[in-house]
């Protein structure tokens, strides 16, 4: 663990400290004992704010020792935010993690990422469209993240495994408690075919509630723009497309279907292409716009429903309807 010891992992354990805050204080420190010494006041100077309490400096070196040997026993890395490995894009966001916990291998740095994110009911047609999308995209040369939930989630990932490119799912647990547990043969593809379990939290972690609303913004900061496909209108792909607004990711929706299809909730992604979101009605449009080729012809335009969604407005609108400032 070299000169910094547990330091990273002890911060990153740190009760009532905002994602800014521990950045903060990794730049700050340089090894374990530059924390251990410090008092409460030392590190309220070093943020800049008043904490409403203290902490057990030996409880939470003793949960970081856990993790770490947890980590070890079950084959886990992880990466700080001062790590030349930790990936360069989620360093941009304003709330990135300071601690990344994967298996598997890291994206590759000088590849383009698409996050690949929608309901997990979809409609038979956006389930084709994500598979197909995210299958082309791998056979283009790009790499889908997504969050190994069901529906959508899943069939961007198996797309990219059978389009031949390592695929990436970033978790709302630890990367050791595989969630939904429906989805553990696939978490197995993904690690098989060269890609990575993703999370800030540690090894152990189980699947919250309120954890999966804020990996969301790690799938789209890991990448360069994002595909919602499908989403009701109360989706937490839509957090993810809040998101990628706020880090200035490009977003797009995928046409699935007419507008007047009540079979199946599209709410959300109807009112994100009718506030500014482009349409994608395949991988094509996503490689063309970053001036990439494909490695097989994709099904012609006309067989997609063109007309489930109009494009109104610029992505500003679309930010100021989200409460969002860009």
């Amino acid at each position: 663990m070299g000169e910094r010891g547990l330091l990273d992992l002890i911060i990153a354990r740190l009760p009532g400290l905002s994602f800014r805050e521990r950045i903060t204080l990794c730049e700050s420190l340089g090894a374990e004992r530059d924390l251990v010494q410090k008092s409460k006041l030392d590190i309220e100077s070093l943020i800049g704010r008043r904490l409403a309490s203290g902490w057990d400096i030996d409880l939470i070196r003793m949960l970081a020792e856990r993790d770490a040997h947890t980590a070890n026993l079950r084959g886990i890395n992880w990466v700080s935010w001062l790590s030349p490995e930790y990936p360069p894009l989620l360093r941009e966001i304003y709330d990135p993690p300071s601690v990344l916990f994967f298996r598997g291998r890291l994206p590759d740095s000088e590849r383009p990422l698409v996050a690949i994110v929608g309901t997990r009911k979809p409609s038979p047609m956006a389930t084709a469209q994500a598979f197909d999308i995210s299958r082309s995209l791998g056979r283009g040369g790009v790499s889908a993240v997504s969050g190994l939930a069901l529906g959508i989630d899943a069939m961007a990932h198996r797309g990219n495994v059978e389009g031949g490119v390592p695929t990436f799912a970033v978790l709302g647990s630890g990367v050791d408690e595989v969630y939904p547990a429906s989805n553990r043969a696939l978490a197995r593809r993904v690690l098989e075919t060269g890609g990575a379990l993703i999370s800030e939290y540690p090894p152990g972690t189980g699947p919250r509630r309120w954890n999966f609303p804020a990996r969301n913004r790690i799938i789209s900061g890991l990448c360069r723009g994002v595909l919602i496909v499908e989403a009701p209108e109360k989706s937490g792909a839509l957090i993810t497309a809040r998101f990628a607004l706020d880090q200035n990711r490009e977003l797009w929706v995928a046409s699935t279907g007419a507008k007047d299809d009540a079979t199946f909730d599209r709410k959300g992604t109807q009112r994100l292409a009718e506030e500014g979101a482009e349409i994608v009605y395949s991988a094509t449009d996503i490689l063309e716009m970053w001036n990439m080729g494909i490695n097989e012809a994709e099904p012609c335009r006309d067989s997609v429903a063109k007309a489930s969604v109009a494009v109104s407005a610029a992505t500003s609108s679309l930010a100021r309807s989200l409460g969002i400032t860009l």
